[in-house]
């Protein structure tokens, strides 16, 4: 499903003389168009649409609108790692969900493919 999504603006630029902002969707962070919005200011909020901003927003009612799209997993939905959606989709269960540990940080899941850091047992497996 694709939600319009209200979003905070953080920032405005030109890029290829197109007007864009980066907005806040509660703690996701992307690039929006405001070719449709092109008075809209740094701290405003819009409601934000496959990466158009089309309608000016009110903060009070964003907030509610993003509280309760956080409430029902929508925003999770909307703007999820696809990597992780993908394994969900394919029917296998996202392998990081439960780990809370960094396995990048642990050498022996991430050992170099020519055995070097990879302790004695694990090799032999």
């Amino acid at each position: 499903m694709c939600l319009a999504v209200p979003g905070r603006v953080v920032e405005i630029a030109e890029e290829n003389g197109t007007r864009m902002a980066t907005v806040d969707f509660g703690g996701v962070v992307k690039e929006v168009c405001l070719e449709y919005l092109p008075d809209l200011r740094v701290g405003e909020y819009a409601i934000v649409h496959v990466g158009f901003a089309l309608q000016r927003l009110d903060e009070e009612s964003a907030k509610q609108t993003l509280e309760l799209f956080a409430q029902l997993g929508m925003l999770q939905e909307e703007f999820g790692d696809p990597w992780e959606q993908a394994a969900e989709a394919g029917g296998a269960p996202w392998p990081f969900e439960d780990d809370e540990s960094d396995p990048v940080a642990d050498p022996a899941v991430t050992a170099p493919v020519d055995g070097g850091n990879v302790p004695q047992e694990a090799r032999q497996q």
